[in-house]
């Protein structure tokens, strides 16, 4: 497992200890509070093998064995969007531990959204398997320390940022400085509403950590990052540093997006991840399927190769 840890800098501050899956290029955190010890999972990945429709929850056991081995207490179990690119371990996690799943509360209108893509009226039930559907602006508890819920669409139209303290966990808005920002063009997804989200996130105090939902390396550098500072995304952001425009920013990323493929796991992570990582109910023999629709996206998503 590839990990880098960014210590607490004293009292209101968390203690991060980042993960990072490899054939998905996530960055999944586990953070607590120093004083309470009280701990947080944020963005687990349940590991899928797309060619076999094969599920582990190695991640998610190592992160419970994480918790145990450093004398934490696991308080909330949280996701920033339904993931398009990998399934969730939520579903899991709450089952094992028995504490509380959130995400942010726009997910029933992801789920509507998907619903239709997937021509299966009221299958996804979000309030049914997420204990807390979070609204923008809206605070809870993680130990002596406060989250705070800020709405970030343009990636999906319902991803939320936990802002604890110091930290700031980002999802799929900003990637590393050296490489910019995430894709704006799935279903729901918004280019013009991802730089407003990528400003939002900017105002925050310039010693913010930032901890982003992906990285793939780049030909400058081989190990996954996924922290920096707002002021080091203000100097230095691939796409936003500087002060771009959002006409300049649309027009990069409506670009950019043009050329990217469809992601291999899509169609199966979002029937998953809007039921918090459970797959759908098993049928007459027992076992879970899968429906994925034929064509559904081919004018929208390009093959380069072809």
């Amino acid at each position: 497992m590839f990990t880098r840890e960014s210590p607490s800098r004293g009292a209101g501050s968390p203690h991060v200890l980042g993960f990072w899956d490899k054939p998905t290029g996530s960055c999944q955190y586990l953070v607590w509070d120093p004083a309470t010890r009280q701990a947080a999972l944020i963005d687990v990945v349940q590991e899928f093998d797309p060619r076999a429709a094969s599920t582990r929850h190695d991640a998610a056991r190592w992160a419970l064995d994480q918790i145990e081995a450093r004398g934490l207490t696991l308080a909330w179990i949280l996701d920033t969007h339904p993931h398009a690119d990998h399934l969730m371990a939520s579903a899991w996690l709450k089952e094992r531990t028995g504490v509380p799943n959130a995400i942010g509360e726009k997910v029933t209108d992801i789920a509507r959204l998907w619903e239709d893509h997937y021509n299966l009226p009221g299958a996804f039930d979000p309030a049914a398997d997420f204990d807390r559907l979070l609204a923008d602006g809206e605070t809870f508890a993680l130990g002596d320390l406060t989250v705070r819920v800020m709405l970030h669409s343009g990636h999906t139209l319902g991803s939320i940022t936990y802002v604890i303290g110091d930290a700031a966990f980002v999802h799929d808005t900003f990637m590393q400085p050296d490489v910019g920002t995430s894709r704006a063009d799935f279903p729901g997804g918004n280019s013009s509403e991802l730089y407003d989200s990528l400003t939002s996130i900017l105002s925050l105090p310039d010693e913010t950590r930032l901890f982003v939902g992906h990285d793939y390396g780049t030909d400058d550098r081989d190990d996954p990052e996924w922290e920096a500072t707002v002021a080091e995304h203000k100097a230095s952001n691939a796409h936003m540093g500087g002060g771009t425009s959002r006409a300049d920013f649309i027009a990069l990323r409506d670009a950019r997006d043009a050329t990217l493929p469809l992601p291999d796991r899509i169609l199966h992570a979002l029937q998953v991840n809007l039921r918090a990582g459970r797959l759908p109910e098993p049928e007459s023999d027992g076992r879970s399927y899968f429906k994925i629709p034929a064509n559904r996206f081919t004018d929208k998503f390009k093959d380069p190769t072809a």
